[in-house]
């Protein structure tokens, strides 16, 4: 059931928590299903809800700094500095886990990824249930895993079912998850991009942040996996494929009016797109913009049964490399 996000729904979404049930919750990034991230059971409900691997870890979200304490062992200057320029905001760090603290939101990994969300209602919930003893709140996207992530209420309740408690937070501002940070290998490794970017990290921190190239052990301690990362991901039941304006202009003239079920997603209308097989979505030429947009054109596309989706790939700048990631892991 989808709640208006009242004081009353909020107490009602912390007790749920508390008692170890599922809620829906909306982020500033993408809504999330969210347990008690301490309640072992709880988190094996978000597991089975997803369709997710057990061993593929969960991003535990705090309502301030001061949690962190409760589940990270050691938090390195750089990432103090993280924080204290990113939080609340989308960013997730992943910090060496507290030993016997969220060992299966972490999936049995010796680290652990935290975050502080921004949005109004997963703060005003994440501090209604610390006061019922909620120590932090495993939340992933609210979706089948591997699929497209949502980013509003209803696209939640299509996903998982009408008996779901959803607390409505409107549309997610950012529209992709959180920037990732692994904070382990003693510098800053980007594993997923998002809003805040490189250059934002960088200049925060005072430090390179490296990317795939990142040494996968260091000091004997094997590289996390993560949340977001798998090759293939946030993938709609339609076939996803990038390519050029030239060449999305040159495919649709060769198909001529064969071209059918299929969804576009370019800055312009091409020719030979006005026909009835096909479906033309605007993508914005800014990129945070294209970011808040993305996951909700795919989720419409696939609901309009199109077989495939084609994409004009977006600039390779610094500003579009989250919309990147999310469709190169879409098409792969």
């Amino acid at each position: 059931m989808i709640l208006s996000a009242s004081q009353a729904a909020i107490a009602q979404a912390a007790k749920a928590l508390h008692d170890g049930q599922l809620v829906g919750l909306p982020t500033e990034t993408v809504y999330g299903l969210a347990a008690n991230a301490c309640d072992e059971a709880a988190v094996a409900k978000i597991f089975a809800a997803k369709g997710r691997p057990a061993d593929h870890p969960l991003i535990v979200h705090v309502a301030s700094v001061a949690q962190v304490p409760l589940f990270a062992v050691q938090v390195p200057d750089f990432a103090q500095k993280l924080m204290a320029a990113f939080w609340p905001g989308p960013l997730t760090l992943i910090l060496p886990r507290l030993s016997g603290v969220a060992a299966a939101s972490a999936g049995g990994q010796d680290s652990i990824g935290l975050r502080c969300p921004s949005h109004p209602v997963a703060q005003a919930l994440l501090r209604a249930a610390w006061e019922l003893g909620v120590k932090g709140v495993s939340a992933p996207s609210a979706n089948r895993f591997g699929r497209v992530s949502p980013t509003c209420a209803a696209h939640v309740q299509s996903e998982l079912g009408p008996d779901l408690l959803i607390l409505d937070g409107g549309d997610c501002e950012v529209g992709i998850e959180s920037t990732l940070i692994d904070c382990t290998r003693g510098e800053p490794v980007l594993l997923r991009p998002g809003q805040i970017t490189r250059a934002q990290i960088e200049a925060t921190c005072g430090r390179a942040v490296r990317g795939k190239d990142a040494p996968e052990v260091v000091s004997g301690q094997a590289a996390p996996r993560a949340s977001g990362t798998l090759e293939s991901h946030y993938a709609p039941r339609a076939k996803v494929r990038l390519m050029t304006a030239q060449d999305i202009t040159a495919k649709l003239q060769a198909l001529g009016p064969h071209a059918n079920n299929l969804g576009l997603w370019s800055n312009e209308r091409p020719d030979g797109s006005d026909g009835a097989g096909v479906l033309w979505r605007a993508q914005p030429h800014q990129a945070d913009q294209a970011a808040h947009d993305l996951f909700g054109v795919l989720r419409d596309l696939d609901a309009r049964g199109v077989t495939q989706i084609w994409v004009q790939l977006p600039p390779d700048t610094p500003d579009w490399e989250g919309v990147r990631d999310r469709l190169q892991r879409a098409a792969a």
